[in-house]
């Protein structure tokens, strides 16, 4: 997984663009985590997006807790803008 510079979070797989996640599409993230489609290194992007931006915490509750949680794991950085 790799941050840049502007916040959007890029994991390097086959599909080079399967899992970017940035300020134009991160609420399509949310919207297929809330619908079970995203898999594991899309949630992961999607979380590490949202903690670098800030908005974990201001999201419902749940996202804050599992940013929590993925950070507490050594599942995603705590690399705020």
């Amino acid at each position: 997984m790799e941050n840049k510079k502007d916040g959007s979070v890029f994991i390097d797989e086959s599909n080079k663009f399967k899992n970017i996640v940035n300020d134009q599409n991160y609420f399509d993230y949310v919207l297929s985590y809330e619908c079970n489609e995203l898999d594991t290194k899309g949630i992961l992007a999607l979380f590490q997006y949202l903690v670098n931006t800030g908005l974990a915490y201001t999201l419902q509750g749940h996202y804050g807790r599992t940013a929590n949680y993925l950070l507490f794991k050594g599942f995603i950085k705590n690399k705020r803008k």
